[in-house]
């Protein structure tokens, strides 16, 4: 049976992405970082690896893949939504927002894309 081990970003900056990304959501390097990888791990020991590795390629405006981070309710995702915005996220100008949506849509300092959920939501 296999199981998502890590969840891989090209970024053009690691330090900056690895510090954004254990802000973000209290990861930790797994061993001493290099210039161009870094694999981030759970505070608590629990959850999906993050793993950064320095690319050449351009962000993508709308990635095929991205990750989804789950907040409570709504006040805590727009409490989520400020806080990394507060540590260097962007907020994106989604023309794809449903009429009720769940979600809303970042870019950490790399510009890579993510979303924050409303798990609480209809």
């Amino acid at each position: 049976m296999l199981r998502i081990g890590s969840i891989v970003l090209g970024v053009s900056n690691v330090p900056r992405a690895a510090a954004f990304w254990r802000e973000a959501l209290g990861y930790v390097p797994r061993e001493e970082a290099e210039d161009d990888w870094v694999v981030l791990v759970p505070a608590e020991g629990t959850g999906a690896q993050r793993s950064l590795g320095l690319s050449e390629t351009p962000v993508q405006d709308r990635p095929r893949i991205h990750l989804d981070l789950y907040a409570g309710d709504a006040a805590d995702q727009a409490a989520e939504v400020e806080r990394l915005v507060a540590l260097g996220a962007e907020r994106v100008d989604w023309d794809f927002y449903p009429d009720d949506a769940d979600f809303i849509v970042l870019a950490d300092p790399e510009g890579n894309r993510f979303c924050v959920i409303d798990t609480t939501h209809g």
